[in-house]
Formats: C-alpha cells, sequence, structure tokens
C-alpha cells in the first residue's frame, strides 16, 4: 500500500482498550476491552502515512511504532487527554470500551473482607464521545456501539445524540465473543443515512474498511 501524499496526510485521533476505576490501592472496576480493535485502527492509519495519535487504557498490547501513544488508566485521565489530543485532529476514532461509572471515593487502604457486604456508591462519568460532539466543527467523528440487543435501534440512537459521523456497530452475544482476536461482523451507519453491513472478518480487516469510510468524508 502506497503512502499517503503529503497534502493528504491527516492528523488521525485513536482510542482504545479498557478504563479502570479504582475502588482501593488493589481493586478497580473495569470491562473486558482488550484495546486491539483501536490498536488495529492506529496501526492501519500510521501504514497509510497519517500522523496518528493513540489514546490508550490499559492494555498487553504491544505499542504500534511510529504513533504518538498516551497511556491512560482512568475515564477522568481519558477525558482530559482526549479532549487535548482532539484540538489538532482532523478524525476521532473512539474504539476505546470507557467506564460509565466510577466510585464516587476510592478507599485510601485496602478493603478488608471481614464485613458480610461492602457497598460502593457510583457516580455517572462524564461522556466523551458526547462532548467531542459537541464541539466537532469540521472533525470527523466516529463512534462504537457494542450492544446486546436492538442493535440498530440503539446504534442509530447514539450516532444522533452525540452527533457523530459515523457509529461502528457491533452485537455481544454467545455466538459472538467479540473481544481480543476474535473475528468482528459490524455495522456501519453514517449520518446520511447509509447502512453497510459487514461480515465477520479479522479486526485487521475491519480497521481497514472503517478507515476507508472515515476518511471518505471531506476532511
Amino acid at each position: 500500500m502506497s503512502l499517503t501524499a503529503k497534502r493528504d496526510r491527516k492528523r488521525i485521533l485513536v482510542t482504545a482498550g479498557p478504563t479502570r476505576e479504582n475502588i482501593d490501592p488493589v481493586r478497580f472496576m473495569s470491562n473486558h476491552s482488550t484495546g486491539v480493535f483501536g490498536y488495529a485502527i492506529a496501526s492501519e492509519a500510521k501504514k497509510r502515512g497519517h500522523v496518528v495519535t493513540l489514546v490508550s487504557g490499559p492494555t498487553a498490547l504491544e505499542r504500534p511504532k511510529g504513533v504518538k501513544f498516551v497511556a491512560v488508566e482512568s475515564a477522568l485521565d481519558m477525558m482530559r487527554s482526549v479532549m487535548r489530543e482532539a484540538k489538532n485532529a482532523d478524525c476521532v476514532i473512539m474504539a476505546a470500551a470507557v467506564a460509565d461509572w466510577r466510585p464516587r471515593k476510592a478507599a485510601k487502604n485496602k478493603i478488608k473482607k471481614g464485613s458480610a457486604s461492602v457497598k460502593l456508591e457510583l457516580v455517572k462519568n462524564p461522556d466523551i464521545l458526547a462532548e467531542l460532539g459537541k464541539k466537532k466543527g469540521n472533525k470527523v467523528l466516529v463512534g462504537f456501539a457494542l450492544e446486546t440487543e436492538d442493535l440498530i435501534k440503539n446504534a442509530l440512537k447514539k450516532l444522533k445524540a452525540k452527533n457523530l459521523d459515523i457509529v461502528i456497530a457491533n452485537k455481544l452475544s454467545k455466538k459472538s465473543a467479540v473481544f481480543g482476536n476474535n473475528p468482528a461482523k459490524i455495522a456501519i451507519l453514517d449520518r446520511f443515512g447509509a447502512k453497510e453491513e459487514v461480515r465477520a472478518g479479522s479486526k485487521a480487516r475491519m480497521a481497514q474498511i472503517i478507515l476507508d469510510k472515515a476518511l471518505a468524508f471531506n476532511i
């Protein structure tokens, strides 16, 4: 694949991986995201000659070479880094699985298991994608919708509510393990009403398709 001509080189911001919300010094809340999808997108964008920034939650993956890498842990960390890096981006692809909730206050010391139960008071994390949508300007904004039911309906709702240009929808079920290197089957919906269902393929192949769609917008 030939490198992108300099005049067509774009500044692409990608997020990847989970976030961790501390409960105490040794425990945290998180999710099953491995970061594979986001890392594949960042790697593919770099291969094409674009200027890439990858904001990543904790993963076991090797950092893609040649990209600006920003490591974060919590949703608040990611919010600060993404809003800073997005200012200079032409395209933002939010593949990270950001926690919706966090403990109101993390314990300073390890919580002992002496009591029969522990109550955690949770507070809502900021919606990074919605904040980006409010300040989008001429950027292309791509979000992901992982659903367990009503895939297209919920994805369209997210597309409109958060002012996205594209939403990548995939469904989690017993027959479809979407995490890690498992093949992905996705639906791509855009703000013009187009919908394309892409049959299962590797995350690297899906990354190529997503970038093709994102960069087809006039940026």
